[in-house]
């Protein structure tokens, strides 16, 4: 195989629920991060299970360096993949104490060239002052680091992660992010991380995957999936923007019957398959249009996020069409609901998403 890991044309099952079929992904080499991104209860956990050897693969192949480690016909048990697996809900050992988990990994290894010792995992972890405790002693958060901790020490060659920062606070998952993903590409580790959380799936992942009704819907780089959604359902899940009623002009240049003329950067479209004179469906994200206060083209404020750097307003069209823009917390006065809010023309969008209009 020329993929250090792949999963080809695979159907996943854990009973009635959680069906997935014709799943195909890779990770290309070592130390490459896979997220695996859609709402709970799709089955995203059911693909990382199978993938341990938890569950059989009713269809397909999953490939691992090189060795076949699932089919229909062959299943290598989950001992022998050097695979770990860390799980959202506590999967610590309770009899054992925080320290006696975390060096259960080093037991699972099977090459001795991991470059971090237990002690730095714990202090990069924040669990120094934890260790002499039991798992019924310790929050769901710091039992999830602990598990987190275990998982790396064990030097495996595929590292699982089902939400590994889903009982995290905010302020210290941030930081956590950032240490997992520095010790995952030092160390070389490839993982395949599950989560619902696109900001979250963007940063970790050198790919994505956006799994909703039983299928991968999209498998690409994060600034893909969020400039190049592949259907409405990936759109749909994302909810980065809002579709609008345009007519193609030429390749790059649209119609809005409120925006007026919307041009694109040449070479960054999918209108090929759509012919001039076709009303499509426009995705405008919020950094799509700009604000000028000076413009003629003005709508209407509907509502106001704030979102520290910047502050995202929602804009009503005459046909009641609701248009996200993104402005700067900086920007020189704030504007209220219900006022005037002029976008500044032409406009001019890099990134020409449409679908055909329903």
């Amino acid at each position: 195989m020329k993929n250090f890991f792949e999963i080809l044309n695979a159907n996943f099952s854990s009973g009635d629920s959680h069906q997935l079929n014709d799943i195909n992904f890779s990770i290309k080499r070592k130390g490459e991060i896979a997220c695996l991104l859609g709402p709970s209860g799709v089955g995203k956990t059911t693909i990382l299970r199978t993938i341990a050897g938890l569950e059989n693969l009713y269809n397909g192949e999953i490939w691992l360096n090189g060795k076949l480690l699932s089919s229909k016909e062959i299943t290598i048990s989950a001992e022998r993949r050097n695979i770990a697996l860390s799980f959202q809900d506590n999967c610590l050992f309770p009899h054992k104490n925080v320290y006696e988990n975390i060096i259960m990994g080093l037991n699972r290894r099977e090459k001795c060239n991991f470059i971090y010792s237990p002690a730095e995992l714990i202090e990069f972890f924040k669990l120094k002052e934890l260790i002499n405790k039991f798992p019924h002693e310790i929050s769901s958060g710091e039992a999830q680091r602990v598990s987190l901790v275990r998982s790396l020490i064990s030097s495996p060659d595929l590292l699982l992660l089902d939400e590994p920062f889903a009982n995290i606070d905010q302020i210290l998952k941030e930081d956590l992010q950032k240490i997992v993903k520095d010790i995952l590409k030092k160390t070389e580790t490839s993982a395949i991380i599950v989560t619902h959380d696109p900001n979250e799936a963007f940063y970790m992942g050198d790919k994505c995957g956006i799994v909703i009704n039983n299928k991968l819907k999209q498998f690409d780089t994060p600034y893909n999936i969020y400039h190049f959604p592949n259907s409405l359902e990936v759109v749909n899940f994302l909810k980065r923007g809002t579709l609008v009623s345009v007519k193609i002009l030429a390749k790059q240049v649209l119609k809005h019957k409120s925006l007026g003329i919307i041009n694109g950067k040449y070479g960054c479209s999918n209108l090929n398959p759509f012919n001039i004179g076709n009303r499509v469906e426009l995705l405008i994200q919020p950094e799509d249009l700009q604000h000028d206060d000076k413009s003629k083209l003005k709508l209407k404020i509907v509502d106001r996020k704030f979102r520290g750097t910047n502050f995202i307003y929602t804009l009503k069209t005459p046909n009641k069409e609701l248009i996200p823009v993104l402005v700067e917390s900086h920007h020189q006065h704030l504007h209220e609901n219900n006022e005037s809010f002029g976008i500044k023309t032409p406009i001019n969008i890099d990134h020409l998403v449409c679908f055909k209009k329903n």
